[in-house]
């Protein structure tokens, strides 16, 4: 059975905490990374999921034991955040799982900001793999030319955040120098379909089709070698 824990690990910020679920060592890793709310049991929940598929999955708390339930909050939060440190912490999240948790392979993914966090982070060399979940970078937050690791990122019909054709022109451009990267957007689902303790936009369907697509594209990325 996987186990759970509260860890420490370093990046170039300094110290910084996460959420890890444990299968054993030796075996894939996957970064999870929590929407504006923060480090909530749903992304603790979602890593767990992971962990019972054969991962290694560390949520890191980039806000820092913050955490809410309340809109108004969480974009003050988000609004507070400073990306280029959750971006150091989360190649430090990476670094941790390969070199102390003996992750073999490791990939990224997060839901909202997390899922903008994704794509950033997917720049960086030590990433294999990445899905985003409804979000996308704005213009100029990170080189996406510079990025070569294959990816999927999600997307419901009625986005009201983020851009789905800077997402598919980002595709279009992947595909075009040979990388892998494709948008997958669901008909009839919307912002934060996959997040199942929001019953106001959980969409079931959805959320299992993007979750039997994100365990195939892992599987085929992660367990390789």
């Amino acid at each position: 059975m996987p186990s759970a824990a509260t860890v420490t690990f370093r990046s170039e910020m300094g110290e910084a905490k996460g959420h890890l679920a444990r299968p054993g060592k030796g075996v894939p890793g996957i970064v999870v990374l929590q929407e504006w709310w923060g480090l909530v049991p749903h992304i603790k929940d979602v890593a767990g999921r992971f962990a019972a598929q054969g991962y290694l999955a560390l949520a890191p708390d980039l806000y820092h034991g913050k955490s809410t339930l309340e809109a108004a909050e969480a974009e003050h939060l988000m609004k507070d955040l400073d990306w280029a440190r959750a971006a150091k912490e989360i190649a430090g999240a990476v670094k941790h799982l390969r070199e102390v948790e003996g992750a073999t392979r490791v990939g990224v993914t997060g839901f909202c900001m997390g899922g903008a966090l994704t794509v950033i982070a997917a720049s960086q060399p030590d990433v294999d793999a990445y899905v985003a979940f409804y979000g996308f970078p704005p213009a100029g937050a990170v080189p996406l030319d510079t990025i070569e690791a294959p990816g999927l990122i999600f997307f419901g019909e009625d986005e009201p955040y983020f851009s789905i054709p800077d997402a598919r022109a980002f595709a279009e451009a992947q595909k075009a120098r040979g990388r892998e990267a494709e948008v997958i957007v669901y008909p009839g689902a919307g912002h934060a379909f996959f997040n199942d303790t929001r019953p106001e936009v959980y969409r079931e369907g959805a959320a299992n089709y993007a979750w039997r697509r994100t365990l195939d594209f892992f599987g085929r990325r992660l367990r390789v070698g």
